[in-house]
């Protein structure tokens, strides 16, 4: 289990903001936190820690500055997320990024796209594509949402899912999209699911809170689930204290 480090762009800043809120209207963004620092400050702190496979995340439009300048000051560091797709994803990749994640681009309307996946795959290959399948419960199922988290699509995330799409990229990200942002605890039932059944390397995102929440995370997710975490910890305004968190995993493994 992996300690994954997190550079949320909103507006070009660094933000922790509530998931659920997050809509074509940012006046109605729920934001924990806005930092006084620019994205590479906490890339430099990744890199000094020698924390890899950190995600760089755009929420919404006029964060590509901003997210260059995060992968230019710890280059091959760090994942890059947010409006990428098979025409732009090279140039993430050469400026810098470890990985794409993608979610929209291949969950259109409502469906997974396969024919967008696979041209995706002939311009970078599978060993940089990341997939983020972040869920919200509905019926007492797990369904990937699009769109800033809005848009329900029709694929649960389960074991088949699971499954399907790991030969189409290298790693998942998954985001416990009702618990993100509210330090209120995190989603085992989507962890354990993630844990018995993923089949290539993994991160839950959503609720940690505390040490023992981490701790949790290792147990229920089977030793083989990485995390990252946000708006919890001190560096972004929360009491979960960053350098602890980085000890307390390196003591996990």
């Amino acid at each position: 289990m992996r300690f994954r480090p997190c550079i949320d762009l909103h507006q070009g800043k660094v933000k922790q903001i509530v998931g659920g809120t997050l809509t074509d209207n940012d006046t109605s963004v729920s934001t924990n936190f806005e930092s006084e620092y620019n994205p590479a400050h906490y890339a430099r702190i990744y890199r000094q820690d020698k924390l890899t496979g950190g995600h760089v995340i755009m929420l919404g439009p006029g964060n590509e500055s901003a997210a260059r300048e995060a992968l230019a000051a710890y280059p091959g560091g760090l994942q890059v997320g947010g409006g990428i797709n098979a025409d732009n994803a090279l140039e993430w990749l050469e400026a810098g990024a470890s990985h794409i994640i993608l979610t929209s681009y291949v969950f259109s309307d409502g469906e997974l796209k396969i024919d967008r996946l696979k041209k995706l795959l002939s311009v970078i290959g599978r060993d940089t594509l990341v997939l983020d399948l972040s869920c919200r419960l509905r019926d007492g199922r797990y369904y990937i949402v699009t769109d800033r988290w809005q848009q329900f699509t029709s694929m649960e995330v389960n074991a088949g899912t699971l499954k399907q799409l790991a030969g189409y990229c290298a790693e998942f990200l998954i985001h416990a999209v009702d618990v993100e942002g509210k330090q209120a605890g995190i989603d085992t039932d989507l962890l354990k699911i993630m844990g018995d059944n993923c089949p290539i390397p993994a991160t839950y995102a959503g609720g940690i809170r505390s040490l023992e929440d981490i701790r949790t995370v290792h147990e229920t997710g089977n030793a083989r689930i990485d995390f990252t975490v946000g708006s919890a910890l001190d560096i972004f305004g929360g009491s979960l204290k960053y350098n602890e968190v980085v000890e307390f995993t390196s003591d996990l493994k």
